[in-house]
């Protein structure tokens, strides 16, 4: 039975998911928009709310969480200086997904990423 099974896979195994989703949040930090498919792009969405919401605070601890998700220190240092304090009066919704053409190889649905 797959009762409450609900984890999105993208056809990955765990660490390959874990690297991809990453590689994914940190580019739409550094760049600010990215394009990508619609299933990675609703992960990616959720997985940058999350560590968007813990810059907002600024504290250390909040910033050796997100050290210990993303790569690059350029990356937590602009969520924790740039970013966080962008969306310090915003309670949520700090991305949007906007649907684009179906890609011309296998026709997957591709979207744009971006924050508000």
């Amino acid at each position: 039975m797959r009762h409450k099974k609900n984890k999105v896979t993208l056809d990955r195994k765990t660490a390959g998911r874990r690297s991809l989703i990453a590689n994914l949040v940190e580019s739409l930090v550094l760049y600010e928009k990215i394009k990508t498919t619609k299933a990675k792009a609703k992960v990616v969405r959720s997985a940058a709310e999350r560590l968007i919401t813990r810059a907002k605070s600024g504290s250390l601890a909040d910033r050796r969480r997100i050290a210990a998700v993303l790569y690059t220190k350029n990356s937590v240092r602009k969520l924790m200086e740039v970013l966080g304090p962008r969306y310090k009066d915003r309670k949520g919704g700090y991305t949007r997904i906007t649907m684009i053409q179906n890609r011309v190889g296998d026709g997957a649905e591709e979207a744009v990423v971006e924050l508000i």
